[in-house]
């Protein structure tokens, strides 16, 4: 039964709207992204409460008991999962959007046949949709390890790829000619395929950029089912994860110094990060906590680097705690935070929040690099290929041309990490074998509480 009059129905879309933009707004700092994430929940119900109201929906139980499933799923998810696994829940995020707004699309084609705009909308949101779904799939069983990290290539693969994209194509012009439903199928999945062969040859640190470029693929098929279903809140809504997911993409990108190109066609030139787990046998010059607890408490300046090894060691809290100590000492300390430090950017961010590490005292890239040359020692947890010297002295090495923190330049370095294993793009860190590096061997929470015991009884 229909409660609301079209008139009521824009003025609540209107405010979902506005809810959407306010929560991108909030979410581009750590101070406000908490109402921001509240904003926009509020805004996606109201806009589900509204459909309920407004519309004559059939099934009515069927549906009720499908929002049920998904949030007995959910719910538990939500809490389950680890900060450090927030980039394959966004890829399954992205995966399901666009494959929900094909599937859409493909049940709407025969009510739109006869508007050729609307087939048009229909031909992109369902190979677009594919192509997010099932390269999101791809990108999540990578990052799970479900699958090697490594990018995948078989010969011929620049050629099958050109032959899937122009049946691709072939299809989408197919399905807009005659609305054929047929058409659409065969679209739906050379656009599957099209999705999987595209990531495939994505490996490494790439994965998490092939991610958001996903994300903004989905918004933009969600923006196209608008058009379909001829709902101004969908257009809206997706094109606001298009624009920002566009935007990520360049940002990570350009953290990476790399092209998008280069990011999803480097494999096939041996410009991709590889995902190596090859072990140097280099000789390097190892400490013990109490070494290193020397260092650090008789500094008058320390600069930390976490990254990923930090977060899964799961030690922001010992990392926060350590931080605390050395200041209650009088001793200054500022974190150095990467754009993809945590693979993707805020991620580090969130991490140490979490930790209730001020935001004072988090500095991004181009602020805290000027600071390295004045720093005694710096503290890198975890981290490794946002810090490898190889981006600007090595030409031809996979990151070359990368930004990264010029912990080189500081006094002292100490390394923190479980093996000689190289990091997420596969090569060896010179900065390793420096005679200013002193490497601490083991599990960063393990290390980082004997560190901390060690400098609570200087």
């Amino acid at each position: 039964m229909i409660v609301l009059s079209p008139e009521w129905t824009a003025v609540l879309y209107l405010i979902a709207a506005v809810c959407f933009i306010l929560a991108l707004k909030g979410l581009s700092s750590p101070k406000t992204a908490r109402r921001g994430n509240l904003l926009g929940a509020f805004g996606a119900v109201l806009a589900m409460v509204v459909v309920f109201l407004s519309t004559e929906l059939d099934n009515i139980a069927l549906i009720l008991g499908v929002i049920a499933l998904g949030t007995v799923i959910a719910v538990p998810a939500s809490r389950l999962v680890k900060m450090t696994q927030m980039p394959q829940l966004v890829a399954l995020f992205n995966g399901v959007g666009g494959g929900a707004a094909a599937l859409v699309a493909l049940l709407e084609l025969p009510l739109v046949a006869d508007e050729l705009g609307a087939v048009i909308a229909v031909a992109f949101t369902v190979l677009v949709g594919a192509v997010s779904f099932s390269g999101s799939a791809i990108t999540f069983a990578k990052l799970q390890e479900l699958m090697p990290t490594r990018p995948i290539v078989f010969p011929g693969a620049p050629v099958v790829i050109s032959l899937v994209a122009l049946g691709s194509l072939a299809s989408a012009v197919w399905l807009v000619l005659t609305a054929d439903a047929t058409a659409s199928y065969v679209l739906l999945a050379l656009g599957t395929a099209l999705g999987v062969l595209i990531v495939l040859p994505v490996g490494g640190a790439d994965v998490p950029i092939v991610i958001s470029l996903l994300n903004a693929f989905t918004g933009l098929t969600v923006a196209a089912s608008g058009l379909v279903l001829g709902n101004t809140l969908l257009l809206v809504a997706g094109t606001l994860v298009g624009a920002s997911g566009t935007i990520l993409t360049r940002a990570m990108a350009s953290a990476m110094g790399r092209s998008v190109a280069g990011i999803l066609f480097g494999a096939f030139r041996g410009g991709s990060t590889a995902g190596s787990t090859a072990q140097s046998d280099r000789p390097v010059r190892s400490s013990s906590a109490e070494d290193v607890a020397i260092l650090l408490g008789y500094a008058q300046r320390v600069i930390v680097v976490p990254g990923y090894g930090l977060a899964v060691a799961q030690a922001q809290h010992t990392m926060a705690e350590l931080a605390s100590t050395l200041e209650a000492k009088g001793i200054e300390v500022v974190f150095g935070i990467h754009p993809v430090a945590g693979r993707m950017p805020g991620h580090m961010n969130v991490l140490l929040a979490e930790a209730n590490v001020p935001y004072e005292v988090l500095s991004e890239m181009d602020e805290v690099n000027p600071q390295f040359k004045n720093a005694d020692v710096a503290l890198v947890v975890g981290a490794n290929d946002v810090v490898n010297p190889a981006a600007k002295t090595t030409p031809g090495s996979p990151i070359y041309g990368m930004p990264i923190l010029d912990v080189a330049a500081a006094r002292q370095v100490v390394f923190l990490k479980r093996s000689m294993r190289p990091g997420f793009a596969g090569i060896e860190n010179d900065l390793l074998f420096e005679p200013q590096t002193t490497l601490l061997f083991g599990d960063a929470k393990d290390s980082l509480t004997k560190v901390l015991t060690a400098v609570k009884n200087l």
